[in-house]
């Protein structure tokens, strides 16, 4: 049920190097899910006692250990945020568990809401009801500085290979989208990323996460850049992330939505966004 993009422990000490040492100067585009027309009133949740997210260590950038040993992260972030627009921070708790004891946890009762990259697909909805989707994880493509590729990226690939990782969705969307041109299959997106250093494909697809990491760290020996936009599709990435609340209690997830919502507006997520992506997914 793990969100289809999860980022492996061996890479959260690649990410804190990234935020400590990556100028936040540049100019990303901020994506943005909500209808500026759509109004979500806010719930009365003064009898609530407490508001408790559950979570993980090992989801970064989204949830994890920082080096002072503290639970950090998007996700951390974003909950406290949402406490703060529901009046309800000096009751606010955040508690990390387990990945295989959330579920259990919330359905005890022991926490009010996960947020921890809980993939949105008929099975969990079957357990869960949901927020909106706060963030979905595009695809993207890389190239060398030098290869003199520019967008729009289908004809800039004509003739060219494509790096994709073996029986992933990125090969399965790119053979559905770009099915008259070339993919070359890899075991693993480090072995892609060799070949399109040392020049063997033209170009790298696969999700934004992963590719934005690897451009900012040493590992890229700064050779490459995003080409062209992002490309979006539920059906082959998934539903994005949201978060996960426990059946027949629609107060929260009114609440939720409306937090979610007003941080969207008030530019708190647009902040939260820009430190823990510094190069932007979109």
């Amino acid at each position: 049920m793990r969100a289809v993009l999860l980022i492996k422990k061996s890479l959260l000490a690649l990410f804190i190097l990234i935020l400590s040492n990556y100028s936040f100067a540049q100019e990303v585009k901020i994506p943005n899910f909500w209808d500026k027309n759509e109004r979500f009133s806010k719930p009365e949740l003064s009898a609530l006692p407490r508001l408790k997210f559950l979570t993980t260590t090992d989801f970064p950038p989204f949830n994890f250990i920082d080096r002072k040993k503290r639970l950090s992260g998007f996700h951390v972030d974003l909950a406290r945020a949402i406490c703060s627009e529901l009046d309800l921070l000096n009751r606010c708790q955040i508690q990390a568990l387990p990945w295989e004891e959330l579920q259990e946890a919330l359905a005890k009762g022991e926490g009010d809401a996960i947020i921890a990259g809980v993939s949105v697909t008929s099975q969990t909805r079957e357990i869960y009801d949901f927020s909106r989707t706060y963030l979905q994880i595009p695809g993207r493509f890389i190239t060398r500085k030098d290869s003199g590729l520019s967008k729009p990226v289908y004809d800039a690939i004509f003739k060219k290979k494509t790096g994709v990782v073996q029986a992933s969705a990125h090969e399965a969307y790119f053979s559905k989208v770009f099915a008259n041109r070339t993919a070359e299959t890899f075991p693993t997106k480090e072995l892609a990323f060799k070949a399109l250093q040392e020049g063997k494909v033209d170009t790298v697809f696969a999700d934004a996460l992963s590719l934005s990491f690897w451009l900012s760290s040493s590992a890229s020996k700064d050779c490459c850049v995003f080409l062209d936009e992002a490309f979006q599709s539920t059906y082959y990435f998934g539903n994005g992330l949201a978060i996960a609340l426990p059946k027949n209690r629609p107060e929260l997830v009114l609440a939720m939505n409306n937090a979610l919502k007003a941080i969207n507006q008030n530019g708190k997520f647009t902040e939260f966004y820009l430190r823990y992506f510094p190069l932007g997914l979109y």
